[in-house]
């Protein structure tokens, strides 16, 4: 009898696909995908990836068509203002929030145009492609205001003299400079995250699902991660404690022939700039190696 596989829900084609397949390859999965094939197989772990629309996501899940998705908080907020405003019920759970795919929904208006905070939305025109959200901020602020919902091109949407502002993704701000936009308002700060389905899996299945979260933890763990390894006089370790950046307790390994002296072995849960280094050396290190974190399990 077949092994039963699990099925994984990506986008098919934006910012988040390129990190999403990344994620999965740090985490051991290999994968079988043709040209312009909508699903990819897993070769080492029974579990299939299939590319969909990001928006399609959380219902794959929520029907339990797929297993797990891999979607922005975004989307998933969007999706589940829509089901509670349906008077459906929201039948998907978040299981791990993911370090990339990090963006903002925000409020932009024409350059030029003032800006006194939320209480300048009052019967403004507004346009987004995402309406719950939006109307959510609005209710919380008692604002009323018209909400333009569009399929896309939201940026535009002011030039056309269709709205008066815009609810919008924001990563650089590059579109809307390129749009003479500013930004004025966050709604949502975002990123990707983890869903699974909440009906019951088969034993195996549900074993995989906990084998693949502890790896995207130790992905997640060491993305920043550095081994730092260096020499220093014994008299110098409470300095060069305080000076590694986000470690534990370091390994401190006596030196041969040197009972002044020890080897620091530590890992280092932050980005180590070389000030840390130079700081480092002015306290008496030396013979610093810094090295990447490829797997951590803690």
């Amino acid at each position: 009898m077949d092994e039963p596989r699990l099925k994984l829900a990506i986008q098919k084609s934006g910012r988040l696909t390129d990190p999403s397949l990344d994620l999965l390859v740090r985490c051991g999965l290999k994968i079988s995908r043709g040209k312009d094939q909508l699903m990819a197989f897993g070769e080492n772990m029974p579990l299939d990836v299939l590319f969909v629309r990001d928006d399609d996501i959380p219902d794959l899940v929520q029907e339990d068509v797929c297993d797990l998705g891999l979607v922005g908080l975004n989307v998933l907020e969007e999706k589940r203002l829509e089901l509670a405003a349906r008077g459906h019920p929201v039948r998907f759970q978040q299981v791990r929030n993911l370090d990339f795919g990090r963006c903002r929904l925000s409020l932009a208006v024409p350059q030029g145009a003032s800006f006194e905070g939320a209480s300048s939305l009052r019967g403004r025109r507004i346009a987004t492609t995402y309406p719950f959200l939006l109307e959510n901020y609005l209710r919380e602020r008692d604002i009323e205001a018209q909400i333009v919902t569009l399929s896309g091109a939201v940026e535009i949407a002011p030039r056309l003299g269709r709205a008066d502002l815009i609810c919008d993704l924001v990563s650089t701000g590059s579109t809307l400079q390129a749009n003479h936009l500013r930004e004025v308002e966050t709604v949502l700060e975002s990123h990707a995250v983890l869903i699974r389905t909440p009906l019951a899996l088969a034993p195996v299945k549900d074993e995989w699902v906990e084998r693949l979260l502890m790896r995207i933890d130790g992905v997640q763990q060491v993305r920043e991660s550095k081994y730092i390894m260096l020499h220093a006089p014994r008299d110098a370790l409470p300095e060069i404690r305080k000076l590694l950046p986000g470690s534990e307790s370091p390994t401190i390994i006596p030196l041969e022939g040197f009972p002044d002296r020890v080897a620091i072995h530590a890992v280092c849960r932050e980005n180590v700039f070389w000030e840390t280094l130079e700081s480092l050396k002015k306290a008496g290190a030396s013979a610093l190696l810094v090295l990447p974190v490829e797997k951590m399990l803690a």
